[in-house]
């Protein structure tokens, strides 16, 4: 997987491409990690090249929710692909992150 970075002062928008299986959500964990993230008011995350998610991925977003959270960090996901959406409901997880259909609405939360 690929993880395609912009950020301007706000807002850090990571663009994931291909597969968020096990091996590859250590990369978006040390993405996620990095202590400049929690500098920004909001991180955006499109999914509108992930092609699949397994449940270490889901994982990585789970476990630093609350951090985002605590630290008033909005947590958004944008342009994601119905079969990845599904994964998303059927674990209810879209109850508990922010799921947007455009960036253009991301940007407006």
């Amino acid at each position: 997987m690929k993880i395609v970075q912009n950020a301007d002062s706000n807002t850090l928008t990571l663009g994931l491409d291909g597969e968020l299986d096990a091996s590859s959500s250590v990369l978006l964990d040390a993405e996620l990690t990095q202590p400049d993230i929690l500098r920004h008011q909001k991180v955006m995350i499109d999914c509108q090249k992930l092609n699949y998610i397994s449940s270490a991925g889901l994982g990585v977003f789970i476990s630093h929710l609350q951090r985002f959270q605590d630290a008033g960090v909005k947590l958004v996901f944008f342009n994601m692909q119905e079969k990845v959406h599904n994964v998303f409901e059927i674990l209810g997880l879209d109850s508990l992150m922010t799921i947007v259909p455009t960036q253009q609405e991301a940007a407006a939360l």
